[in-house]
């Protein structure tokens, strides 16, 4: 018998998230951990009239199609540059993306190279650009979402119980109608965002925080289950040279199962000029010198979700930590009118629990982490 939540996160995912019409064309991406919430998403794929394309790789890792710590080492230069034909006929030509993230081991990549997966990363560049271009206009309608498997509740420090509790928690499939609470925080989300229509300047001060950056011009983006499962969150790409000031992030920034811990960033006219880190600050570096872009901000966010009130070492659910802001350096979504191009999009949290707080053009929004509107 079929776990009732996955069921429930499956009709979410196909009806809600990304809306699956008739002949629809669906890439489910997973590793075999993940196969029976896979069995299910396929299901109502057919049921909506989609076609369904399950891809189940090992340990599948965004942007690598399964055997990615053995691709990264093995792999020679011209290899490494080679672009995938699936994965170009899924991001360019598809209706529908799924990828659900399902490790068997977080940290297969935390002895690559960095020149190599750099190398790696600048190669899909242009074919990222195109998912992020078709993704603003939803002619690609992707989700990501995450399948609890035993290393990830090792890595959030609980029990496999608790944390399946947690995920399925965070994404509120364990309600009758989990859709319904998404529209509902969507419509909540919608009226701070409104409150911010039109505003220029904000500022971040705290503790951990003092920071000026633009807004002029950009738009906030209301994040409410639809490309991202859990959510809660609003964002916007802020104007790319106009970052002033430090911010230290609380949390450590886990990129390709590198953890780099106590990160702190100076930003001037936009751009990163002093970097430090108390944990694997060479790999920051790298990271930050992977492009023109990649010390500049492509997002700045603030956490909404009140289930999600815990670290659990797996972006896909920090970045939504009530009472937290994250800020991506690298490319940015072209739906807030984020001008920055590059191969990273790296996010990086700050608690702002603690005194910290938002204002936006000198009217505060935002203290100890909680709206103020």
């Amino acid at each position: 018998m079929a776990d009732p939540r996955l069921e429930q996160l499956a009709r979410v995912l196909v009806n809600y998230s990304t809306e699956i019409k008739p002949r629809d064309h669906v890439g489910v991406i997973a590793s075999p951990l993940a196969t029976p919430l896979v069995r299910e998403i396929v299901r109502q794929v057919l049921r909506a009239g989609g076609y369904a394309y399950p891809l189940l790789g090992f340990d599948t890792y965004p942007g690598y199609f399964g055997f990615d710590d053995i691709f990264l080492t093995e792999a020679n230069d011209d290899q490494l540059q080679h672009v995938s034909r699936i994965e170009r006929m899924l991001r360019s030509e598809f209706e529908a993306l799924i990828i659900v993230r399902s490790r068997e081991n977080t940290r297969s990549l935390a002895g690559v190279d960095n020149e190599r997966r750099a190398m790696r990363n600048r190669a899909h560049a242009e074919l990222q650009a195109v998912f992020l271009e078709r993704g603003s206009r939803r002619e690609l309608k992707w989700c990501f979402t995450l399948f609890p498997t035993a290393a990830l509740a090792q890595d959030a420090d609980m029990s496999l119980e608790d944390y399946e509790k947690f995920v399925f928690g965070g994404m509120y499939v364990d309600k009758p109608d989990a859709a319904a609470h998404w529209r509902q925080r969507r419509d909540e989300q919608a009226r701070l965002i409104e409150w911010l229509r039109g505003r220029k300047r904000i500022e971040v001060r705290g503790p951990n925080a003092d920071l000026r950056l633009s807004v002029e011009g950009r738009t906030f983006v209301n994040c409410c289950g639809q490309v991202n499962m859990p959510d809660g969150e609003i964002f916007t790409g802020p104007v790319e040279d106009s970052a002033e000031g430090w911010v230290r992030f609380t949390y450590p920034a886990i990129a390709s199962g590198v953890e780099v811990d106590g990160i702190e960033l100076t930003f001037e006219r936009g751009r990163v000029v002093k970097a430090s880190a108390s944990k694997n600050e060479g790999f920051l570096l790298s990271a930050l010198d992977t492009d023109a872009g990649s010390r500049y901000l492509g997002e700045w966010a603030i956490g909404n979700n009140a289930r999600i009130n815990r670290f659990t070492k797996d972006i896909l659910f920090d970045e939504k930590i009530t009472g937290s802001f994250h800020m991506a350096v690298g490319s940015g979504y072209p739906e807030t009118g984020s001008k920055n191009h590059s191969a990273i999009h790296w996010d990086m949290i700050c608690d702002m629990r603690q005194g910290g707080q938002i204002l936006v053009d000198g009217d505060l929004f935002y203290d100890s982490g909680k709206f103020t509107v």
